[in-house]
């Protein structure tokens, strides 16, 4: 493992890198980081609810009662599944063209954080996301009901057709994510297939088309199972990358019926069974699964698993799986191997969780290094 990672900062020293054009969309949304108090001393110090169990706890004792719960935010940021992963790769040699919810009639101030090789169209109001953050996970509570606008007439609307095909033919990747909180991003991807598709030219090299539903347990199982069917209809004109997490990879198998419920719900099924089977029925190029400790893909019918860089205590974990699905799409842009742009997906996260930012080229690489000779 460390010869490997030794392997990769050597490699990522040498590499010859070209200005990469890429599409990301289609959410948006303003992200408020806070910290759930138990128990205040004065006016400038407290203790935090450090875990969702003891937040459920001071919940579950409310019942029939009443109870107050103060919240302290730390961060107004970008947020949305689009935004983050366009930040993450705006650090690198990139043009960005982002297309969604980043506020109308006006951007919204806090997009302005984005670098300037970033170019944004926006089609609609963002939504809001409170991120109650503990050292075991996150609660995300959002409010979304703009995002109903971002549809496939609006995005023709605001930029034209001309202007999709031209940003579609030149890319070295299209990022379509947050399926899950896009009402209309099914029919998107459908249109985009019956209008937009035709249109293009067929490249030797295809563009990645990376896609990210995020956690799909809102949405009804038919509508998952005809949304993840439209993936492979993409592979015409592109190289076609699913992203899941952990708990979004065993909930998507359950609803393709691919295991038994008993052995799904008790996460009885290897990743590597899980990662096979995703991949055997979507028809798709690749399906890469990220843990929170490790990650792995199946790229062209071959299984990769790595480990990562685990923090017991992160900074910042909203975002995290973002800033992985980045990283691990730079390492195949940069035509990595497979392992390798785990461990660059890996390494992008875990320098993000670290120091509540994304990575540079740089500091990508130094952490890469930093992580090999075991000094994180």
């Amino acid at each position: 493992m460390i010869d490997k990672r030794i392997d990769l900062v050597s490699h990522l020293k040498g590499i010859k890198k070209e200005t990469l054009k890429i599409v990301i969309g289609f959410d948006g949304f303003v992200d408020e980081i806070i910290h759930a108090v138990d128990k205040r001393m004065d006016s400038a110090n407290y203790t935090r609810i450090e875990t969702i169990e003891a937040f459920s706890d001071r919940i579950a004792r409310a019942s029939g009662l009443s109870t107050n719960i103060e919240l302290v935010p730390q961060q107004v940021k970008i947020g949305g599944n689009g935004p983050i992963m366009c930040n993450a790769l705006s650090k690198h040699d990139t043009k960005i063209n982002y297309v969604g919810a980043l506020g109308y009639p006006m951007i919204d101030n806090v997009f302005n954080d984005f670098d300037d090789n970033v170019e944004m169209y926006s089609i609609a109001n963002p939504g809001h996301t409170d991120a109650l953050e503990f050292h075991d996970g996150k609660l995300l509570l959002g409010k979304m009901s703009s995002l109903s606008n971002i549809t496939y007439e609006k995005m023709i609307e605001f930029l034209g057709e001309d202007k999709i095909v031209e940003l579609f033919s030149e890319t070295n990747m299209v990022a379509s994510v947050n399926w899950s909180m896009i009402p209309h991003n099914t029919d998107l991807w459908r249109r985009m297939i019956s209008d937009i598709l035709p249109l293009l030219p067929k490249r030797k090299n295809k563009p990645i088309f990376f896609v990210d539903i995020a956690d799909p347990e809102k949405r009804e199982n038919d509508e998952i199972v005809e949304a993840l069917d439209l993936l492979k209809e993409f592979k015409s004109n592109f190289f076609v990358i699913l992203g899941l997490n952990k708990k979004e990879a065993y909930d998507v198998a359950k609803v393709l019926e691919l295991f038994d419920s008993p052995s799904l719900d008790n996460m009885q099924v290897s990743l590597e069974d899980l990662n096979i089977a995703l991949y055997d029925y979507l028809n798709i190029d690749s399906v890469v699964i990220h843990p929170v400790d490790s990650s792995c893909t199946v790229v062209d019918g071959v299984f990769y698993t790595e480990k990562g860089p685990y923090i017991s205590k992160p900074k910042l974990t909203t975002g995290a799986g973002d800033n992985f699905n980045a990283g691990f799409a730079l390492g195949m842009l940069y035509n990595l191997s497979p392992d390798q742009a785990l461990l660059t997906g890996m390494s992008t996260s875990g320098y993000y969780v670290r120091n509540a930012k994304s990575p540079n080229f740089k500091e990508l690489v130094d952490f890469i290094d930093l992580w090999a000779n075991d000094d994180l």
